[in-house]
């Protein structure tokens, strides 16, 4: 729309996955978020109409378990607006979660570059057994590598290991890549590889795959050698449970029981929650179907509420059909609408509020506050089938692989370990196909995208103003800034723009900023969603909540800086946690270090309709955040609120230098002057963006 193009330059598709809320079930939870989000609905889809862009209702499903079936390809680069993009890995290609600018680099046929990453070679030896799956070495691997450990890195898994696991068992582990910063992982192409693309109606790319393969593509080539090796023996693994709090504090299943006693936690699970984009492929649900027959033969039933998110209306249509869905329910699941739900905070959980509670999920990420808004409830991460049979004792100590149950009788029930089903025998079910689009749909260029006039949902917004210009006596160095706050520790998307309710508001930029770092710890104090006012007037107070100081320094037309510590933006590739910042002032955030997708949304300076993906769906034009490292991490400490800072040799990398040394200047509250080396990511292309004011004016001045 902004670049004036008739249509995406290459193949795109919209998907509706984030605004359906849990709440009693899939049919009313589905109807009653088609009625409450009509307007956001109606936007996408005739944003969709007009420019020929794929576009899945509400209900199809969730956008990577969708792509796994229907787009992705061996060998192919995707990119998507979501951080869990690369799970498409899963059928050996290269798919990265990307920021809404870099989705745009692609539709307007602009060149669109990352930073080299380095590769890392991961070496599977052995074979899984018993109670441990596919779920449990990427658990195991964000223990080792942390969750900064995979930033800059693909990850490559190669060796015997590979061969023996199902493509969408390789999804699973290429989803949580994620958990780890890496930029995306992928897998030698592989027979059952080649047999999921049969499967899912795709005989031709499994062709094809097969010839490239025998051309000697699609795989590692011999003798490469890469960064850094891992070795993994698949024999060794045991299921592992990640949490709380962070994907990356790994503990192996027989150290759990011990684990939580030691944390001086109750020994209660609050809730089980199975399904989303992660472990939600026939695979994983015929293993806790067997669980589930197992327990329902012993006369069990889930002591805790249990939710099942199916990944996809064929997913959902195929267990109904094969009786999964029967034997989930006579055991006490709720089956959840084909939607991203409780995983990403779309959860109207009546019980437990503001208490300490645990609950396990096969989900990917678990920070705190994300699934339910309660940010004393512990989400620790399992595997589908860890997760199901610990739904039945109701204790976290419990572990399947020994502990047994008590029945009414006095006898005493063990679990067997599940075996599952890769493939449905009988092919996989449609479903409903009114969800599903038309394939390659033609532009309609006359239809008007919706957008209502005095929508609290999606608004238009006009440019922010830039930086730099007439109004700035610096030049083409940041005007001078002062600094908001100086933020401790993880500080995750999930803490810059919270999720759940929230998600509402996204198509609304004004709106949605009411909760910038509402959960940050401000480092000066260590109290969450506090900043001070320097300069406030009698009237005002000298601290508030977050945004509401931020608001008044943007009121003051004061431009801000923010000064954060490690891996700041970890999680989503969620954009308007770059939006929000930039719409309250913000024109530089300095950091210990930065996660790549959040890197890229805060230098990335452009104008777009957002409607690459459901989870960005607005119109509004967006001006990008100058993301600077300290050169030496320990001048984090020495900046504080109400600071003033300055840049220096910005200039002359705007004039072409891109080796050009970065200094910032501090004038601090008690009127001490230093300065501190910093560095830049800021590549040539990126700068040429800033100078011209956004990266579609200058795609605009290529095209005039």
């Amino acid at each position: 729309m902004s670049a004036g193009l008739s249509r995406c330059a290459v193949p795109t598709s919209i998907h509706c996955d984030h605004l359906i809320q849990a709440v009693d079930g899939a049919s009313s939870d589905l109807q009653r978020s088609i009625v409450s989000n009509k307007e956001v609905f109606d936007f996408l889809e005739s944003a969709a109409r007009k420019y020929g862009i794929e576009f899945w209702k509400p209900g199809s499903g969730i956008i990577h378990q969708i792509v796994l079936e229907n787009y992705a390809a061996p060998g192919m680069l995707m990119l998507g607006t979501d951080s869990h993009t690369p799970n498409a890995g899963g059928l050996g290609l290269l798919a990265i979660g990307v920021g809404g600018a870099d989705a745009v680099d692609a539709m307007t046929d602009t060149p669109w570059e990352l930073k080299a990453p380095h590769v890392v070679g991961i070496h599977l030896t052995g074979q899984l057994s018993g109670w441990a799956t596919p779920k449990d070495l990427i658990l195991h691997l964000a223990g080792k590598l942390t969750v900064r450990g995979g930033t800059g890195r693909i990850l490559e898994y190669f060796g015997p290991g590979v061969a023996a696991q199902s493509c969408t068992g390789l999804a699973t582990v290429a989803n949580m890549g994620a958990e780890v910063g890496a930029t995306t992982s992928t897998f030698p192409y592989t027979k059952n590889m080649r047999a999921y693309l049969r499967a899912t109606g795709r005989g031709p790319a499994a062709r094809a795959a097969d010839e490239a393969a025998k051309k000697g593509f699609l795989s590692a080539d011999e003798g490469a050698e890469y960064d850094e090796l891992i070795e993994i023996n698949l024999s060794d693994l045991e299921p592992t449970i990640n949490g709380p709090f962070t994907p990356d504090l790994a503990t192996p299943l027989s150290k759990f029981g011990a684990f939580v006693q030691e944390s001086g936690w109750k020994d209660e699970l609050s809730a089980s929650l199975i399904g989303s984009c992660t472990n939600s492929s026939y695979e994983d649900l015929t293993r806790v179907a067997e669980i589930a027959e197992q327990a329902q033969s012993a006369g069990l039933t889930a002591k805790v509420p249990f939710l099942c998110t199916p990944g996809s209306e064929q997913i959902r249509a195929t267990m109904e059909r094969d009786g999964i869905t029967n034997t989930l329910q006579g055991v006490g699941v709720v089956v959840l609408a084909n939607a991203c739900g409780p995983c990403i905070g779309q959860w109207k959980r009546e019980d437990s509020k503001s208490e300490e509670n645990a609950i396990l999920t096969s989900f990917n990420r678990n920070f705190k506050s994300r699934n339910d808004g309660n940010r004393y409830t512990m989400n620790f991460l399992a595997s589908p089938t860890i997760v199901t049979a610990m739904a039945f004792s109701g204790k976290l100590t419990f572990n399947p692989m020994n502990d047994a149950i008590s029945l009414p009788d006095g006898q005493l029930f063990k679990f067997s370990p599940p075996s599952g089903q890769d493939l449905p025998t009988e092919g996989f079910a449609l479903g409903n196909t009114d969800y599903y689009p038309s394939p390659m749909p033609e532009p309609q260029p006359e239809t008007q995208v919706i957008i209502n006039k005095d929508s609290q949902r999606l608004e238009i917004l006009e440019p922010f103003p830039s930086h730099f210009g007439p109004q700035n006596p610096r030049g083409l160095e940041l005007p001078s800034l002062k600094v908001l706050m100086r933020v401790r520790g993880k500080c995750t998307t999930d803490h810059i723009s919270a999720a759940g309710p929230w998600l509402k508001y996204k198509g609304h930029l004004a709106n949605i900023s009411e909760n910038f770092l509402i959960t940050a710890t401000n480092d000066e104090g260590g109290d969450m969603n506090v900043a001070f006012d320097h300069d406030h007037d009698t009237s005002q107070s000298k601290s508030d909540t977050i945004p509401a100081i931020a608001k008044r320094l943007k009121a003051r037309n004061q431009p801000w800086a923010l000064i954060v510590d490690e891996n700041y933006g970890e999680g989503s590739a969620r954009e308007h946690a770059a939006l929000q910042p930039r719409f309250y002032g913000c024109a530089m955030i300095v950091a210990r270090s930065f996660a790549r997708i959040h890197e890229t949304n805060l230098k990335v300076v452009f104008e777009v309709d957002d409607v690459y993906h459901a989870t960005d769906n607005c119109l509004h034009q967006k001006q990008g955040v100058l993301p600077l490292w300290f050169g030496d991490k320990a001048d984090y400490a020495r900046i504080g609120s109400g600071d003033m800072v300055e840049t220096f040799g910005l200039e002359d990398l705007m004039n072409g230098n891109e080796d050009a040394a970065i200094k910032l200047r501090i004038i601090n509250s008690r009127g001490e002057t230093f300065e501190i080396p910093a560095r830049h990511t800021m590549s040539s292309d990126q700068v040429k963006w800033l100078k011209a004011g956004s990266a579609l004016n200058l795609i605009r001045s290529q095209m005039t």
